[in-house]
């Protein structure tokens, strides 16, 4: 990891011309929803757009992890892009990407895994020693996650890039890399729905609507073990193994449309075409939902092109705002935040944890965490409960928009 500074990169003085500023604030408003929904003042106190759909269906709150790896794509691009006009070699772009993919990885290994060691009471151990606390939190250490799935989605993205890239190519995608990308999308329904459920016999379709009884909860065991998979269930997990593959598509999508991006088309074209490619894909995704139902927890192939196409869309309407209309203070939150997304994420994380479970206070008479005592002293008792949690969690994002303000101003970004 280091410390990149560069003149007139996103700063006050202006966007550097040849990347779209539009583009580090969808990023930016993507990691600061991310921020929002991960941080509610209390979780029995959050209005339901602001939580994830149970199973079958969506919220608002689904569509941030998409747009996330859907941006992923795009600057996959335009990164391997830029490393070939400087004169970089496949073999050592190569070794770059493996870098960097590993590094996302082993963050979210070790952001889960933070502070090392279990807190609280244990099970079984009446005064544990921290060496026992250690072991416990490896012997339950979530293995799949939101950092780990991005690692492995840039990983895979950037590989199909350099192998394609090698190819003439008079299209945005070849005939090839569609039919890749629907096989995908066809094989993971097909596997989800028609194959036998190992240990149940249950062909796929007639579970699906049981989270612990499909072939990616089944597949989620397998490769890690009940213990290592997401505390709430034990069972599965929302970035498991098998839905890395239909991920991998969305970060391909995003790939396609950062190739259209770079491209030499003006950019109301380029806004008004990612627009309509945006809205055919979502409603491609809500006509195969009728069939396979959009579900971010299996990465359903209609989730896919739902999200994938709401992204597009998205980020046609920031660029049409930004980048055309000239919105571009209005814009300035979200870009300190998405030129430097890793910082902002990792370190939010590292924050809530000691927030919520490494500090705690006295607090009227009870030992809190001081995230608990913070929130009952300040919002608490002047909103209603939802509310009140929801100006929590806006406040947060704001800190963390104050915290990476004097980064942007010097031009200065966290790079792997």
């Amino acid at each position: 990891m280091k410390f990149e500074e560069r003149v007139g990169a996103e700063s006050p003085e202006g966007a550097r011309p040849a990347r779209l500023l539009s583009l580090d604030a969808f990023r930016g408003a993507t990691v600061a929803a991310m921020l929002l929904v991960n941080n509610p003042g209390s979780w029995s106190a959050v209005y339901a757009p602001l939580r994830h759909a149970d199973w079958h269906g969506w919220t608002p709150t689904d569509l941030i992890f998409p747009f996330f790896l859907f941006v992923v794509g795009i600057t996959t691009h335009l990164s391997l892009r830029g490393e070939r006009t400087r004169g970089a070699g496949d073999g050592a772009i190569a070794a770059k990407v493996v870098k960097r993919g590993s590094i996302i990885v082993l963050l979210g290994l070790a952001l889960h895994a933070f502070p090392f060691f279990e807190a609280g009471t244990i099970a079984g151990i009446a005064d544990p020693t921290l060496l026992e606390r250690i072991a416990v939190r490896g012997e339950t250490l979530r293995i799949p996650g939101v950092l780990q799935r991005i690692g492995i989605v840039y990983l895979l993205v950037a590989f199909w890039e350099l192998v394609v890239s090698r190819r003439p190519r008079t299209a945005l995608a070849s005939r090839g890399e569609l039919a890749a990308v629907a096989a995908i999308l066809l094989g993971y329904w097909a596997a989800l729905t028609l194959i036998p459920v190992p240990g149940t016999g249950a062909r796929g379709a007639d579970v699906l609507d049981q989270p612990s009884a499909t072939l990616a909860a089944w597949s989620d065991r397998a490769a890690f073990g009940s213990a290592h998979l997401y505390r709430a269930s034990r069972e599965w997990d929302p970035e498991g193994a098998l839905s890395t593959l239909p991920a991998t598509v969305t970060g391909l999508l995003g790939l396609f449309a950062g190739r259209w991006i770079a491209g030499a088309v003006g950019l109301r074209k380029k806004v008004a075409q990612l627009a309509a490619s945006g809205i055919a894909l979502a409603l491609a995704g809500i006509a195969w939902g009728a069939f396979f139902p959009i579900n971010k927890n299996l990465w359903t192939s209609s989730y896919v092109l739902f999200t994938a196409g709401m992204a597009a869309a998205g980020l046609a309407a920031f660029a049409w705002l930004i980048d055309l209309k000239g919105w571009r203070g209005a814009a300035q939150p979200w870009v300190v935040l998405g030129v430097n997304p890793l910082v902002a994420f990792v370190g939010s994380g590292v924050m809530a944890r000691i927030l919520s479970s490494l500090v705690r206070v006295e607090w009227q008479g009870r030992r809190v965490p001081l995230q608990k005592a913070l929130f009952e002293s300040t919002f608490s008792p002047l909103l209603a409960p939802e509310a009140a949690s929801l100006a929590w969690a806006i406040a947060f994002v704001g800190v963390w928009i104050a915290l990476l303000w004097p980064l942007w101003r010097r031009g200065i970004f966290v790079k792997i």
